[in-house]
């Protein structure tokens, strides 16, 4: 597993509890990196990755609900909803990060921590992202 992979799952969690708990990120950071052994530049993205996500909560919340059809955003689970969030902050807020890495990156950790559904459903929000957000080409 690689160091990206395991920043996201640490975002995860600690996204997670601060839903959960609404404490200081940097409380929660701590607390979830405890136990960790990954190296710095994988912890310095985890930790970015989270107050990214945060400082922009309003935003992807909007689009989660007009990606959403038909599904309002307090009826989508909670980890379908934590992952959500972390996917299209690194598509609009991480230019770094190619689109189709953090998409893949989401539908992997749907299917390890969420339903059997949710990958699929959390890829179909996702695809309509890109698609929303691409522009055709000028004439």
């Amino acid at each position: 597993m690689t160091g990206r992979r395991q920043a996201r799952e640490l975002a995860l969690q600690g996204l997670y509890a601060y839903e959960i708990h609404q404490r200081d990120v940097d409380e929660i950071f701590e607390q979830v990196t405890r136990e960790s052994n990954l190296g710095d530049k994988p912890l310095q993205y985890a930790r970015r990755l989270m107050e990214t996500v945060i400082k922009n909560l309003e935003f992807v919340d909007k689009e989660i609900g007009r990606l959403a059809q038909n599904w309002e955003l307090e009826r989508i689970a909670l980890i379908d909803r934590i992952i959500l969030r972390m996917a299209l902050t690194e598509i609009h807020f991480m230019p770094d990060i190619p689109e189709k890495v953090a998409i893949n990156e989401a539908i992997d950790l749907a299917k390890e921590y969420s339903t059997i559904e949710s990958s699929s459903f959390v890829n179909g929000i996702l695809d309509a992202a890109l698609v929303k957000s691409r522009r055709p080409a000028d004439a």
